[in-house]
């Protein structure tokens, strides 16, 4: 007598305990997430289901006719966070902050918790990460106390639910989303599934209580979010923190925004009282003499639509080891070195490559556009022949491997910046555009042009009178 098929109920299904994916037999890797042995029996085979239409939850209307005043944004009460956000907080978005380690998430979002909360409108911080006095202390040093303004310590997904049941906020901050996890998914707190999860019953709850909601995340050592991509997906916005831990200067950039565009960045300043925003940063990346000072030139970089006066500074002594130091700060040591190349070559600056070379920003600014090309040539150029740049001068342009300097966006803006803060003199690509009236603006075409600017000094001889002087 033939042997009875299994049926589908009959054979075993399998699961990742990580993601939650499913297949009908054993594999040693799971295809979804990558993770090894996480892939166990758990029932019997998935049945095949199909949905049937049923009743709607609202009737479709000409989009003419969709109220749109439900999606007026309020105001978080920091203006730099308001104009990364596209205006402030929109009833029911859900948005992602992520960013480094001490880099100040929380207390960036310990004070927005404290200025949203209101009479009509209060604030439940929930915190997962520290116990609930520890956040009490950081908000008796930023004075963020509000009567309005809720807190509890709870790492379970049922507990943060109840939560929002009984203080009914209008804005809701988690920190963070990695360590909250549920009862009902198998995995530690920050796996796939349980991330999932969490992110999804907390997107749910936002939407159908009109609710906003901060989700801090954690980020990986290559600067990524950490977790499933789909986290991403789901948010409505995405923020990145960034800074030095080392300085004092912190961004906040849009990587995701529904309600707004993403090239807007807030500047925040963090102290011992706190963080403060920045409505004109451009200070923290000067520094004022009265004296030039060989080996500087300054820049106007853009940060989203914001124009940033900053400074670059370099420094040329003789090597004392067979393969000379190239050292940078701030500055992309690709771009340096391409710099370099290009003033030897087209520049005629002479014995650069036996030098130790070392370039930095002002401030802990990070210049990775290729509009500060020009300004990087220029402090080497000027550290080179020990010759200082005139002062209230400013470079811009992108420079090539065939010495031409190319033009940048946002040229206009960015002298409009730079002569508000009171410089005078710029070089810039051809065609520049508007200029400023009583700005005298250099058109170069090339770093021949451009070099034409330090003094008469012979830059291929100072090196050697330095050691004849030696």
């Amino acid at each position: 007598m033939a042997a009875r098929t299994k049926s589908a109920k009959d054979r075993p299904s399998y699961r990742c305990t990580e993601c939650g994916w499913t297949t009908a037999k054993w594999l040693g890797r799971c295809p979804e997430c990558q993770a090894w042995g996480t892939v166990e029996e758990f029932g019997g085979a998935p049945a095949v289901r199909t949905t049937a239409a049923g009743r709607v939850s609202t009737a479709a209307l000409p989009i003419g006719q969709v109220d749109s005043r439900t999606a007026t944004a309020r105001s978080t009460g920091v203006g730099e966070l308001d104009r990364v956000l596209g205006g402030g907080l929109v009833p029911g978005a859900v948005v992602l902050l992520a960013g480094e380690p001490g880099v100040g998430k929380s207390t960036l979002l310990l004070d927005v918790a404290a200025k949203a909360a209101t009479d009509d409108h209060r604030t439940l911080y929930v915190t997962a990460e520290e116990s609930a006095s520890q956040v009490r202390l950081r908000a008796d040093r930023i004075k963020a106390i509000n009567d309005h303004l809720y807190l509890a310590a709870e790492t379970d997904l049922s507990a943060v639910l109840a939560h929002l049941d009984e203080v009914k906020p209008s804005l809701l901050v988690l920190d963070s989303v990695q360590t909250v996890a549920s009862p009902e998914i198998d995995g530690a707190p920050g796996g796939m599934a349980q991330v999932r999860e969490v992110a999804g019953a907390l997107i749910r709850a936002s939407k159908e209580r009109g609710m906003a909601t901060l989700l801090v995340g954690h980020v990986t050592k290559d600067g990524a979010i950490a977790g499933p991509r789909l986290l991403e997906h789901l948010v409505d916005v995405v923020l990145s923190f960034e800074g030095d831990r080392h300085a004092r200067l912190r961004l906040v950039r849009g990587v995701k925004n529904r309600y707004g565009a993403t090239d807007e960045v807030g500047c925040f300043e963090l102290h011992d009282e706190g963080i403060t925003g920045l409505a004109d940063p451009s200070g923290l990346f000067l520094t004022r003499r009265d004296v030039a000072v060989p080996g500087t030139c300054l820049t106007v970089t853009l940060e989203g639509k914001r124009p940033l006066v900053a400074e670059v500074q370099a420094l040329t002594v003789d090597s004392q080891i067979p393969s000379p130091r190239r050292t940078t700060s701030g500055l992309e040591t690709s771009r340096v070195s391409m710099m370099l190349a290009v003033l030897e070559q087209r520049g005629r600056i002479s014995a650069l490559g036996k030098r130790d070379i070392y370039s930095a920003t002002v401030g802990g600014v990070k210049l990775t556009e290729p509009a500060a090309d020009l300004a990087v040539a220029l402090a080497l150029a000027s550290a080179a022949s020990d010759t200082p740049l005139p002062k209230n001068l400013v470079a811009i342009g992108e420079v090539g491997l065939a010495g031409e300097v190319r033009r940048v966006t946002g040229v206009q803006r960015r002298l409009a910046e730079a002569h508000r803060l009171g410089f005078t003199h710029a070089l810039v690509p051809t065609d520049p555009g508007r200029v400023p009236a009583g700005m005298k603006v250099t058109e170069v075409a090339d770093m021949g042009d451009a070099l034409r600017v330090l003094p008469r000094r012979s830059r291929q001889e100072a090196p050697q009178e330095d050691n004849a002087r030696r």
